[in-house]
C-alpha cells in the first residue's frame, strides 16, 4: 500500500517542494521508495545520508566489517566513539537521527551471489559504492537480471566517475569494464573525504531522479570530473550488444524500468549515440 504524505512531510520537505516541477507526487514516489545502498563509507554513506534527509521511505545499508581510525577523514556516518564496532550499525543510528521516517535495514556482510537475491527484495534503485571488483559485479549482474536501476560511481584520489546502469536499456558495468584492474587493491588508494562526499552527494541526486522521474537522469553517458583542476565531462557509453551480462538475451524495445519515464525519449537518446 502506497503511504501519502502527511503534515510533517509536507513541512520537513517543503523547501525541495518548492523547487520548478518537483510536486508532492514525486516526494510521495520517494517516500514509497526502497534503495539499496552497497557500502557506507565516504560514497555510499553521504549518499544514504542525503537520500535520508529528501524523504526516501527505507535503506537497505549493506557493509561487512568494523570501524576504524583511518575511515574517519571520509565517512560521515560514522562516531569517533564507535571504533571497532559495526559501521552498519552506527550507519543506522546516525540516518535514524537525522529522519527517524526513514525505515533502515543494515546486513554486516559482503555481497555475494548467495545473498543479492535477497538484499534486493523490493528495491527499486542500487546504488553501487564497494571498493571492490566482485561485489559491485555480483550487484551489476543482479541488477540486470532483476531489471533494477544501479547507480555506479568510483573515485581515486582527486577523480572520480558517475553512471546510471538502466537494465533493458543502456550499458551495464560490464559493458563499461569487462576487466577487473589486477593493480587494484581495496584499501590501497588515497581518498579526499570531501572528493568521496561530492560524489556521493551526485549518486544520491541521480537516485532521487531515477526513483521519481524528476530531471534528467545520465543514461548512456558517464560524468568525469578530476577536482585537482575542476575538469568535469560526460562521455558516452553505449551498451555492447554482446556483453555476456546485458547483451543479446535483451533488446531495447523491452520496457524501460524507470519511473514516470517515456520509453519514446530514451529511444531518441539511443539514436544519438
Amino acid at each position: 500500500m502506497h503511504e501519502q504524505l502527511s503534515h510533517t512531510d509536507r513541512e520537513r520537505y517543503r523547501r525541495q517542494l518548492m523547487l520548478r516541477g518537483f510536486t508532492a507526487d514525486h516526494q510521495k514516489r520517494l517516500k514509497n521508495s526502497t534503495a539499496l545502498i552497497a557500502g557506507v563509507g565516504g560514497l555510499g554513506g553521504t549518499a544514504a545520508l542525503y537520500l535520508a534527509a529528501a524523504g526516501i521511505g527505507r535503506m537497505i545499508l549493506v557493509h561487512a566489517g568494523n570501524l576504524t581510525l583511518s575511515n574517519m577523514n571520509r565517512q560521515v556516518l560514522m562516531k569517533n566513539n564507535k571504533i571497532g564496532k559495526s559501521r552498519v550499525l552506527q550507519a543506522k543510528k546516525t540516518i535514524e537521527e537525522l529522519n527517524s521516517d526513514v525505515r533502515i535495514e543494515v546486513s554486516d556482510e559482503r555481497i555475494t551471489h548467495n545473498n543479492i537475491q535477497q538484499l534486493l527484495k523490493g528495491v527499486q534503485v542500487a546504488l553501487s559504492a564497494r571498493p571492490n571488483f566482485q561485489e559491485r559485479r555480483v550487484l551489476n549482474q543482479a541488477c540486470v537480471e532483476r531489471v533494477i536501476p544501479m547507480v555506479e560511481a568510483a573515485m581515486n584520489g582527486m577523480e572520480g566517475y558517475i553512471f546510471n546502469v538502466i537494465p533493458k536499456a543502456a550499458a551495464c558495468l560490464h559493458c563499461v569494464y569487462p576487466e577487473d584492474d589486477p593493480s587494484w587493491e581495496e584499501m590501497g588508494f588515497p581518498v579526499l573525504g570531501a572528493v568521496s562526499g561530492m560524489l556521493g552527494c551526485m549518486m544520491a541526486l541521480e537516485a532521487i531522479k531515477l526513483l521519481t522521474g524528476y530531471g534528467k537522469p545520465l543514461f548512456s553517458e558517464m560524468l568525469l570530473f578530476n577536482t585537482m583542476d575542476m575538469e568535469f565531462r560526460k562521455v558516452k557509453i553505449p551498451r555492447n550488444d554482446r556483453c555476456p551480462v546485458c547483451g543479446e538475451r535483451r533488446a531495447f524495445s523491452e520496457a524501460c524500468p524507470l519511473p514516470a519515464c517515456s520509453e519514446n525519449d530514451h529511444a531518441q537518446e539511443r539514436k544519438s549515440l
